[in-house]
């Protein structure tokens, strides 16, 4: 058995977790807070026989698509004097992170 924990883009969160859920994986999720942009991310948690792995891995792949956006990005290194003035930057964002751990032992209690 395998734990796999996915940190997706919320955009492709719902979607994803619909998909997982007509397919019948078990899944857990949790909101969280990417630190880069401190954006919103969804990390979802799914055991999975080893069989099912790649499929599990393949719907991640297909719902998750990274693109380009712009964002503010504030100025870290200003003077006192100086004013405060974010400036556009444009960032790869989507896409996921996948964890894949092996499960040593699972108990449903």
């Amino acid at each position: 058995m395998k734990l796999v924990m996915a940190i997706v883009h919320d955009e492709d969160a719902f979607h994803m977790l619909d998909l997982l859920i007509e397919k019948r994986f078990s899944v857990t999720k949790l909101a969280s807070t990417g630190g880069f942009l401190r954006a919103g991310t969804t990390t979802l948690i799914s055991g999975v026989e080893e069989e099912r792995l790649d499929e599990l891995i393949e719907i991640i792949e297909t719902k998750c698509k990274s693109r380009k956006q712009m964002t503010s990005v504030n100025a870290t290194h200003m003077s006192v004097t100086e004013s405060f003035v974010p400036y556009p930057v444009e960032v790869t964002v989507g896409g996921a992170v996948i964890f894949i751990l092996n499960v040593e032992e699972f108990k449903k209690v």
